[in-house]
């Protein structure tokens, strides 16, 4: 690996935290300024999403916030907390359409969100939207490419879910490429994570939510064995490694990595620096 590959994957992640587990705490060991994704869940509620994000942006953090399309309860709750994150100065919205077994307002996709902010007036300076490299449980891959270009031109970037194979990184990205989706990417990659500390994220999540990640999330077991191989602790050295000749390429337009971080940024950010150093 290239320190100058490394340097452009690592040097200003975005880091994904859980809006609970000690969030307060994870953002003091987090660098200055940094970029905070604030995920939504079915069992917490968006609310709790966007009291997070308002604190957050307050301390001074670079703040995006997932507004999940089905947890959206009605055009006027969009109205609210569009102009209550506006007004706290957040620039970058990620809008997945969320893991809610059914929408609980209008918005079933993150594409019907989408064009309903674009005609209120809503102009968010980033907008995040996602890619699926391992494809989705669900829904075909012929429709996963069809809604991403129609939500293209809403969007600033992609971030992908989660994945363990960079191949399968790299070859998604130069299919859609290859569609002419030119938007720049954030590849998902897991963080240093330890397997006792998952297991009880897990259950402070809640059993509904676990599920879906699993099932969405097909390297999964194979991320589990080598957590187990390696005495409990799974390090991504791998994926910034098969990902590293691709960094910095403008084919690829890898903006950085997003980290999923599941609230463990001690660990992440001691393996971060120790790797950039």
């Amino acid at each position: 690996m290239s320190n100058d590959a490394i340097s452009h994957l690592l040097s200003a992640p975005r880091y994904e935290l859980l809006p609970f587990m000690g969030f307060e705490d994870e953002l003091t060991k987090l660098p200055d300024g940094a970029k905070v994704a604030i995920t939504a869940s079915p069992e917490k509620g968006l609310e709790l999403t966007v009291d997070q994000s308002v604190r957050t942006a307050e301390r001074g953090f670079e703040t995006i916030p997932h507004i999940a399309a089905r947890a959206v309860e009605s055009e006027a709750h969009l109205e609210e907390v569009a102009t209550r994150l506006s007004d706290a100065g957040i620039e970058d919205l990620f809008v997945p359409g969320g893991d809610n077994e059914e929408p609980l307002g209008p918005y079933d996709s993150s594409y019907q969100l989408l064009t309903d902010l674009d005609e209120r007036g809503y102009s968010f300076p980033e907008v995040g939207i996602t890619g699926y490299p391992e494809g989705h449980p669900i829904i075909d891959d012929d429709t996963l490419i069809d809604e991403l270009q129609k939500k293209e031109p809403y969007a600033t970037y992609i971030v992908t879910q989660l994945c363990f194979d960079p191949t399968d990184i790299i070859r998604w990205i130069e299919d859609i490429r290859g569609l002419g989706i030119e938007l720049p990417v954030y590849v998902g990659i897991p963080g240093v994570m330890q397997y006792q500390r998952m297991l009880s994220i897990s259950r402070k999540v809640g059993v509904g939510d676990s599920i879906r990640f699993v099932k969405k999330t097909t390297g999964i077991l194979g991320m589990l064995r080598q957590m187990l191989g390696a005495k409990g602790r799974y390090e991504p050295d791998a994926l910034i490694e098969g990902l590293s000749p691709y960094a910095g390429q403008a084919r690829y337009d890898i903006a950085g990595v997003h980290l999923y971080t599941f609230n463990q940024v001690d660990d992440i950010e001691h393996w971060r620096r120790d790797l950039l150093s």
